[in-house]
Formats: C-alpha cells, sequence, structure tokens
C-alpha cells in the first residue's frame, strides 16, 4: 500500500501549504507537529536543509534512516536530534509490526547555516538541541517549576496540566513570554516537554 496512507498530523504553527505570518515561530521553534502513523506507514525521503530537527517519540517505534548512512530505531521515551545542516535526505517510518506510531517533532532555527549534518539520539530528561544553545529541551513528568526565559513552550504528552488559571490535556501548548515564578501541577500522572529558549531568528 501507499505508506503516505494513514498519516495524521496536527500542527501547531504555520506549516507546508498553509501559512499565516501571526503564528510562524515562538522563540527558535518554527514547528511542532504531531504525528499519527497507521502500521506501514510513513514519509518517504525527503529533504532538509538548515534547520534542528528534535523528535520524541511517544508511544511505537520510529524508523529513521537518512542519506548520510545513519538507520535507528527511535523508541518510547527517545529523543532524536537531526541537525538538517547543509542539507540531509532522510526517511521515517512506523517500524512496529503491531502498533501505531505517536511522535512529537519540533524544528528550530539554527544558530548558523551551512554546517554539515549531525545525528544522535538520546534518553533522558534534559536534552540540549545541536546547534542551537538558546534553547533547552526538559522533559517532565510530576510538578515542577518553570524556566525563567524570554521564552518557554510547554506541550502536553500525557495526562492533565494546570498552569496558573489554564487547564491542559494531551496535545495543548502554552506559549509563555518572559516566564518568572510560575509552576506547572500535575493532576495525577502526566508527561509534558517545556522549552526555555533565549531568543528568536534574526532575518538580516
Amino acid at each position: 500500500g501507499d505508506p503516505a496512507r494513514g498519516i495524521e498530523t496536527w500542527h501547531a504553527f504555520s506549516f507546508s501549504g498553509h501559512y499565516d505570518p501571526e503564528n510562524a515561530f515562538f522563540g527558535f521553534l518554527i514547528a511542532c507537529n504531531e504525528e499519527r502513523l497507521a502500521l506501514n506507514a510513513g514519509f518517504a525521503q525527503h529533504p532538509h536543509r538548515d534547520v534542528e530537527i528534535v523528535t520524541w517519540v511517544i508511544e511505537g517505534e520510529l524508523c529513521h534512516e537518512d542519506d548520510a548512512g545513519h538507520r535507528a530505531l527511535v523508541r518510547e521515551g527517545e529523543i532524536q536530534r537531526l541537525s538538517a545542516g547543509s542539507g540531509v535526505l532522510h526517511s521515517e517510518r512506523n517500524a512496529s509490526a503491531d502498533k501505531p506510531l505517536r511522535f512529537l517533532q519540533m524544528w528550530l532555527h539554527p544558530a548558523e547555516f551551512g554546517t554539515p549534518p549531525a545525528y544522535a539520539i538520546t534518553r533522558g530528561q534534559d536534552v540540549s538541541p545541536l546547534r542551537q544553545p538558546g534553547a533547552l529541551l526538559a522533559v517532565h513528568t510530576a510538578t515542577a517549576r518553570l524556566p525563567e526565559a524570554p521564552f518557554v513552550y510547554v506541550h502536553v504528552v500525557r495526562g492533565q496540566l494546570r498552569l496558573e488559571a489554564e487547564q491542559l490535556g494531551p496535545g495543548d501548548a502554552a506559549r509563555i513570554r518572559d516566564a518568572a515564578g510560575l509552576t506547572a501541577h500535575c493532576d495525577g500522572p502526566a508527561e509534558y516537554l517545556v522549552w526555555a529558549m533565549h531568543g528568536e531568528p534574526s532575518y538580516g
């Protein structure tokens, strides 16, 4: 069958054929897509350039292949980091024989352009994206104080989160400017990603 079938995508920012100049980026984040891939579904080989791509697998197994010779399975709770740099071709597909795949893919503006591509998979609570020192990602599973930064982006993966008067559920996100003294409260088991960003893209 067609691997492009069986893909459901939710976009948090302007993406692909839809462009809203009021929603093009937040801090260094320029895309945050939740992807749901059925069995045997996937994205055929396609190019990227001058973008930092950070992928968090929510459930299932993601198979990544690229033209630099990297072939890897990214499992639940693992983070894949791809610096596209001067250009990379890659494909992504559901590697599981019996489970759907859900992952969150986030794109960041790079600190510099034209660098050689780089690739890594990590597991853990704190992840610094390749070549963008102005952004730091943390993964939380309990109530936590949010970092103090000019741009803070919170994305709920599982469970319920209270952020001051706002109640957030799976797939919800909050964008906070000049965050200070805020705490994200978990109502029961939860998992959420927090970006702390200390700048935004400069175009010219």
